[in-house]
């Protein structure tokens, strides 16, 4: 165990390391014009000062021209005039616009951010491994225990009897159901896995209900703040629970604020006497200022203590007069009044905190916020994490060390982790993974879809899930036809097959190691426009490609939303364009061989999928030539 948790510190700080050297790299080797077009910086910003919020400076940062920047709500970003690396000052991007960026401050903004031009720059943020780290240092009897379940350390429970349950959402299905009542009754742990459109937010959501009606106290996780948002939204709607979210407010949907623990403090009756003693100390601090501060130059090696005797008795000292004796100490006097005002606002904070908390049925938190000490002593009766195949596990070990026991929802046929560094890979192996392959029989499939036409899912059903899929009659044949205004009779999928055409194949953009297609690209913007132009709405359309400069050179040719593979995991849009990229004559595919990323993409779409690819590069690998075998069978592959 010891070896094993020394290990996941060693990994934790190659990835920490990487980040980190990724970014000062680059900061330190490319222009600000060069990290901008990559979209990780914004050159010639002002800023304008929107008052507070929360407790937080608000900046909002603009310019005439506008930018495209991978600069997302939830950032910490680094802000500087010249050199970036020089600069301390970092914030929390909280709203994003064409021309504008709107961040948070945790401290005061200097006055240079707000009257010179500034540079803001992406910026890695090393919280997260120390939170990781320190659990793992000090890892909790029940983290342990779900380590010793893949060490072999540790036989899993049986499942207790199920209890009876009137379940709130009626619609659910047998799988969700089973899955819920499995998830209730186990001693230990049990996993629900939830492909894609299979409704395993909607399960998660049933079962923190069930759990809270046991009285038990829930932790429930996801690794990014939009999964957290995404269950607490949902749990709303259940007007009976207390709920909690933590984290920093700004990385909170606007939506969700007022269900955070520091609008709740805001507006505890409390805070009121908390206000009044913060005016106290504005006073305190006035009446300081007419006094002598006792610093060395004048203090002359005088103790506070030796300060406020002699003034006690009109005494000076070392060449200080009675009266500067006497104003130093008075300025001391009030000085202890003031530390003693914060001690007691951190009494009561900690009070309101203690309360809210106690009171709440639920807390919601991304795994890495779940280490806040607002929750340090707090016993959970259940940790609930969802996103739990892309955590690593020193990420979900954070909220299993906090609770009796725990549930962790994914689908590891899916994205695994983002790792940067090669010396961290093993971090990939995520504890779901590692838990289903060991224990199945701990583990219940959602095997009804919700999100796509029949003959879209038959494909990913066969090659990654053995069949165990079926598609709910309510969108078994629905198809791009019936938002066309029922004309056409259009087939789900199509494979667009570029080997004839393609003399030019695959390219690079100069100093990039990514990959480009233009004839791909060409194609994809196209197809999107004709789909606009007979009357779909541009939301409705998304554009996917592997590559990032793929990605890159398609948005500058479409209004559609473009994204790589990692971009679109866990959302949907009824029509799906995929750019493979890769055409060569030595089967060369890089990573597509990443099956779960084409798993992912191909999964996408709710009506139709339309899939652009060299067939004869392709074809090297079995999965794609299964895939491509699939569409010809079916007639579904057109040669350009």
């Amino acid at each position: 165990m010891k070896k094993y948790i020394k290990n996941l510190i060693r990994l934790i700080n190659y990835e920490r390391d990487a980040e980190i050297d990724l970014m000062t790299y680059e900061i330190s080797t490319m222009s600000g014009q060069r990290r901008e077009e990559l979209g990780r910086a914004i050159n010639k910003v002002r800023g304008k000062r929107m008052g507070t919020e929360l407790g937080l400076q608000i900046v909002q940062f603009g310019r005439s021209e506008t930018f495209d920047t991978e600069i997302s709500v939830g950032d910490m970003v680094l802000i500087s005039t010249d050199n970036p690396l020089r600069s301390d000052l970092t914030g929390t991007v909280t709203e994003k616009g064409a021309r504008f960026i709107t961040v948070a401050f945790e401290r005061n903004v200097p006055k240079w951010a707000v009257k010179k031009k500034v540079r803001i720059d992406l910026y890695a943020n090393d919280v997260t491994f120390r939170r990781m780290e320190d659990n793992l240092n000090h890892l909790s009897l029940k983290g342990k225990n779900a380590l010793e379940y893949i060490l072999n350390e540790r036989n899993p429970k049986k499942n207790r009897e199920v209890p009876y349950i009137s379940y709130i959402d009626e619609n659910l299905n047998k799988s969700q159901k089973k899955a819920i009542e499995n998830a209730l009754s186990c001693e230990n742990f049990f996993l629900i896995h939830g492909p894609f459109g299979t409704g395993k937010t909607r399960t998660l959501v049933e079962l923190i209900s069930q759990e809270t009606r046991q009285n038990h106290k829930v932790l429930a996780t996801a690794e990014s703040n939009a999964a957290v948002d995404n269950i607490l939204e949902r749990l709303m709607e259940n007007k009976k629970l207390t709920l909690t979210r933590l984290g920093h407010p700004q990385r909170v949907s606007k939506h969700n604020i007022t269900q955070t623990l520091v609008y709740k403090v805001e507006n505890h009756k409390l805070n009121k006497k908390v206000q009044k003693i913060y005016k106290k100390i504005s006073n305190l601090i006035e009446k300081r200022k007419v006094h002598t501060r006792p610093s060395p130059q004048y203090r002359r090696g005088f103790s506070d203590y030796e300060i406020l005797h002699n003034a006690s008795r009109g005494k000076g000292g070392r060449g200080i007069s009675a009266e500067k004796m006497k104003s130093m100490a008075k300025w001391i006097e009030i000085n202890q009044e003031i530390d003693e005002a914060h001690d007691e606002i951190r009494r009561i904070e900690n009070r309101m905190i203690n309360e809210i908390v106690e009171s709440s049925d639920v807390i919601l938190a991304t795994n890495s916020s779940a280490a806040l000490e607002s929750i340090a002593r707090v016993k959970f009766d259940v940790a609930i994490i969802d996103e739990a195949s892309q955590a690593t596990i020193p990420s979900v070990l954070i909220p299993i060390a906090k609770a009796h026991r725990f549930i962790l929802a994914g689908d590891h046929k899916q994205l695994p982790p983002t790792i940067i560094s090669d010396r961290a890979e093993e971090l990939s192996k995520t504890l779901f993974e590692e838990l289903i392959r060991m224990y199945p029989f701990k583990s219940q499939l959602l095997n009804i879809q919700y999100r796509m036409n029949s003959l879209l899912m038959k494909f990913p059903n066969e090659e990654f899930y053995n069949n165990g899929l079926k598609s709910d009659s309510s969108v078994d044949d629905i198809t791009i036809n019936d938002i066309m205004g029922g004309e056409g009779s259009e087939e789900a999928l199509l494979f667009i097959d570029t080997s004839d055409v393609d003399s030019e194949g695959e390219t690079h953009l100069k100093d990039s190691k990514s990959i480009i297609n233009n004839l791909e690209a060409e194609i994809s913007t196209s197809i999107a426009q004709d789909y606009i132009n007979a009357g779909i709405s541009e939301g409705d359309i998304g554009i996917i490609s592997p590559y990032a400069d793929q990605v890159k050179i398609i948005q500058e040719m479409t209004p559609v939303e473009v994204k790589t593979v990692d971009g679109f995991q866990g959302r949907e849009k009824e029509i799906i364009i995929i750019s493979t990229v890769r055409s060569n004559e030595n089967g060369n595919i890089g990573f597509l061989q990443d099956l779960r990323r084409l798993n992912v993409a191909i999964t996408r779409a709710k009506r139709k999928l339309i899939i652009i690819g060299n067939k004869n590069t392709l074809i090297a690998n079995p999965t794609y030539e299964r895939l491509i075998d699939f569409c010809e069978d079916r007639n579904l592959l057109v040669k350009i």
